[in-house]
């Protein structure tokens, strides 16, 4: 059978009151282990997110080992209201990977599209994380988005991991996406918290199956095996 898994449908709300909801290997209030954390749909125009985050749930539902070999989180869609709106933003028009309360979070953006917010952390859906990240202190933050395809490894720790998704999808690992991301996860999470950060980029159009075959066998190899779960301890 399946194994058990601790599901939360109303975990978090957006800013339009959508619910978000979080699924775990257990209860994020009794971790012993510190866990990966994975988030699709930070920017509701980028479905392929919600796609790769959507699979990766069926292949846990579907799990049958005796137990779960490594701790885990799932938030298949972090902005409900951008997705809902097929827009980038929340439904602020924050750009949720500019939101985060990093030491080089700044007011100045370049494009509208990349507008902050009115402060650090001010968006309910990065407030969540945030919440989350210092109940559960996780190993890894892994967020699916769809631009150029890459995966955009920060933090040598998770590098391993990167390579993983690499191989399996044919993607190069890159350690920037190429301009600078202020407020962005990768900042926030590395370069304050140390906590390494994986950005997984799809190439935009790609359906869910084709999503699920470029990334589903490192993403079941992830979520289940202890040897690759210890580099990045």
């Amino acid at each position: 059978m399946p194994l058990n898994f601790y599901k939360n449908p109303n975990w978090a709300l957006s800013r339009e009151g959508r619910a978000i909801p979080l699924y775990a290997s257990k209860d994020p209030h009794s971790f012993s282990n510190r866990p990966l954390l994975l988030i699709g749909g930070v920017h509701g125009n980028e479905p392929e997110g919600v796609f790769l985050a959507e699979k990766t749930l069926e292949w846990i539902e579907s799990y049958k080992g005796s137990h779960w070999p490594v701790p885990w989180m799932l938030i298949p869609c972090l902005n409900p209201d951008g997705y809902h709106k097929k827009q980038r933003g929340n439904a602020h028009n924050v750009d949720l990977n500019r939101n985060y309360p990093s030491s080089d979070w700044t007011s100045s953006y370049s494009e509208k599209k990349y507008f902050p917010g009115p402060s650090p952390a001010s968006e309910p859906e990065v407030q969540a994380i945030v919440t989350l990240t210092s109940l559960t202190n996780p190993c890894l933050f892994i967020h699916f988005h769809s631009w150029v395809p890459c995966i955009v490894c920060t933090g040598n720790p998770a590098k391993t991991v990167a390579l993983e998704l690499a191989v399996s999808s044919g993607y190069a690992v890159t350690e920037s996406i190429g301009y600078d991301t202020p407020g962005g996860l990768s900042r926030w999470g590395w370069h304050d918290q140390r906590i390494p950060v994986i950005c997984v980029e799809e190439s935009e159009g790609c359906s869910k199956e084709t999503t699920w075959s470029h990334f589903g066998a490192a993403i079941q190899k992830i979520l289940s095996s202890s040897e690759l779960y210890q580099t990045l301890k």
